[in-house]
């Protein structure tokens, strides 16, 4: 399987779909596309879970299509590639996030921004520009166009390097953009999930200091000891809220529950930003006024580009940033989905495809 030469027949595939929205996953045999000239085609090792991936099994977002194969925090070994790819051979360790397409030409693609194309394709449970559907990464091999294929740094382990191509590049990209990555900032992470202790080691490799907010006073040795974080405030509490009034040059919001913004607001100096990159399923309440009394500015953010979430890896393979991680076999997959509804996971999921995906399980 290692030549250059175009596969003339699809790929016969294997993994673990879901039939409808009672979002159970059973084994599945599948076929991916044949493998292009611009194509890898590698053997995963590791899959991320995501919490959309829960979402989508169910089809909460009312556009899931069935069988759906999850994941999109995919990392394996390139087993072949098609005759003009550039950047990649055949041994090498590499992953793919939650895109696999986009229109190459729009004004976001020209900027390396893909991520936010109006035709992004979607790594899994959508049309491919073959009209083929996509599935994702709870299977044995993955084909991708080499422009959606990051590289994984020699040495990075590959059950640490999963959860970086979702969870990591969507809290990286905002402390980068917004100019929140620079030494003796005040950064606020609200919310310690999935993507809240990624923002907190991020943060921190970048020189911040690093206070997290959270609902739950229970979490306070967690965000301290375990994460590093340099301080901890319980949201509830008026009075450890107010002492921080006007302290923080910008806060990454991670809740995808409804909650008030106006005491994170009230937190952020002059000019300070509240970005946004949990999704609530309702429409908060953005009261204006406090906005204005210091040009303070409430964002969102989604994922990152190509470029950035290569930059992103290196970056974390350089400063040792690891999520916490749960590896689980692909037969526990279900038991997991249950224990993600009642967040009962430090802090990701990550299913070990590579021993112990196998045919007949």
């Amino acid at each position: 399987m290692g030549s250059q030469t175009e596969m003339e027949h699809p790929l016969k595939a294997f993994g673990w779909a879901a039939r409808d929205t009672s979002g159970v996953l059973s084994p599945f045999h599948f076929s991916r596309r044949k493998t292009g000239e611009k194509d890898v085609v590698f053997k995963v090792m590791y899959c991320g879970i995501c919490h959309s991936d829960l979402h989508m099994l169910k089809n909460e977002w009312g556009t899931s299509i069935y069988p759906l194969v999850p994941g999109h925090e995919i990392v394996g070994e390139v087993t072949e590639v098609g005759s003009k790819v550039e950047k990649f051979k055949v041994g090498d360790k590499v992953g793919v996030g939650c895109m696999v397409g986009s229109c190459g030409s729009c004004k976001n693609c020209t900027e390396n921004l893909e991520n936010y194309c109006p035709k992004m394709i979607l790594t899994y449970g959508v049309k491919y520009v073959d009209g083929t559907i996509t599935y994702g990464g709870y299977s044995d091999l993955m084909v991708a166009d080499e422009q959606f294929v990051v590289r994984i740094p020699d040495g990075f382990p590959l059950d640490s390097a999963a959860p970086l191509l979702c969870a990591g590049i969507t809290v990286y990209s905002p402390l980068r953009y917004f100019g929140l990555d620079k030494p003796g900032l005040h950064v606020g992470v609200v919310g310690i999930g999935g993507l809240g202790h990624m923002a907190v080691k991020f943060a921190k490799a970048f020189g911040a200091k690093v206070t997290v907010i959270s609902t739950s006073p229970n979490k306070k040795e967690e965000a301290l000891r375990n994460l590093g974080a340099d301080s901890f405030v319980v949201s509830r509490e008026q009075d450890q809220m107010q002492a921080l009034t006007g302290t923080f040059d910008g806060i990454i919001d991670t809740v995808s529950a409804v909650h008030p913004l106006l005491p994170l607001i009230d937190l952020l100096k002059s000019h300070g930003k509240l970005v946004m990159v949990g999704a609530p399923e309702k429409p908060l309440e953005l009261p204006v006024f406090p906005l204005l009394m210091g040009r303070k500015l409430v964002a969102g953010s989604a994922i990152g580009g190509m470029e950035e979430t290569q930059e992103m890896i290196d970056f974390a393979a350089k400063h040792n940033v690891k999520p916490d991680i749960e590896v689980v076999p692909i037969d526990y997959v279900n038991k997991a989905m249950k224990r993600l509804e009642k967040s009962d996971v430090k802090y990701r999921f990550v299913i070990n495809i590579g021993e112990t995906l196998k045919p007949s399980s």
